[in-house]
């Protein structure tokens, strides 16, 4: 590739709107980018990002995982090496093609059992085949180890999300010191979701982290994820697609 993929990760406490941020990257960066290439990889075992973009999963990662680990104790050495070789091609082929992006999902947790070298050369993968686009968004799921163990070890943009909470607050700001030894970035921002008082602004700090953008509760996004509609048909100026707009902005991977 001529440019360097970035590499957007999500993360964050649970049930503070993670799922519909990264969803509306997505949405962002196919409304702004047509003619780039966009993966949107779903590694929370939650699996919202597949309803927030209205995408039908077939096949995940952990399927492609669990097919070569099933022969590894069935004795079939060969099959399973066989197998190995073939991943490539699997992870594309359980791609989900949309309009203007493609759709991955890593599956639920990894069961018992180690199996390091498949987790790692299956990582190794998902990394070359991201290398192939330019935008990558993960969903994460609450933490970051995972992203680094289950995923990839790189990314460029690292945006943590939280509620106004001091609990949310916390979760991030340990999340950040993980990811300050697990995880190599480029770029850490925060996303205040959810913020009911505009006047408790001053108040909701993260220290040593740079607020990107504060969302006030989003009534439309709400009706949406009641409804099971596509993020993709929110207008434009609800105060999701706005706020992680200016978001994007702030961290140079929209212009103004």
């Amino acid at each position: 590739m001529a440019s360097k993929v970035r590499i957007i990760t999500v993360a964050g406490k649970g049930g503070v709107g993670k799922t519909s941020i990264a969803a509306t990257i997505v949405r962002l960066l196919v409304d702004s980018y047509p003619d780039k290439k966009i993966l949107a990889i779903d590694a929370d075992p939650a699996v919202g990002l597949s309803t927030a973009l209205d995408v039908e999963v077939v096949m995940s990662i952990d399927d492609i995982r669990r097919a070569i680990i099933e022969n590894v104790e069935d004795g079939n050495a060969k099959d399973a090496i066989e197998m190995l070789g073939e991943v490539r091609y699997k992870i594309v082929d359980a791609m989900v093609e949309k309009d203007g992006f493609e759709f991955i999902s890593v599956g639920r947790p990894e069961t018992a059992g180690c199996y390091c070298k498949i987790n790692s050369y299956l990582k190794e993968v998902i990394s070359m085949v991201s290398e192939q686009y330019d935008y990558v968004v993960i969903d994460g799921e609450a933490g970051i180890e995972q992203i680094n163990r289950r995923v990839m070890e790189k990314v460029t943009d690292l945006i943590l999300i939280s509620d106004p909470s001091k609990k949310g607050r916390q979760v991030i700001a340990t999340i950040k010191r993980v990811a300050d030894e697990l995880v190599m970035y480029d770029k850490v921002g925060v996303i205040i979701n959810r913020l009911t008082d505009e006047s408790l602004m001053p108040y909701v700090t993260v220290e040593g982290l740079n607020i990107l953008a504060f969302i006030g509760d989003d009534k439309n996004l709400s009706t949406f994820d009641v409804q099971g509609k596509s993020i993709f048909n929110l207008p434009s100026d609800t105060a999701v697609v706005a706020g992680v707009k200016s978001a994007l902005i702030a961290m140079d991977i929209l212009s103004k």
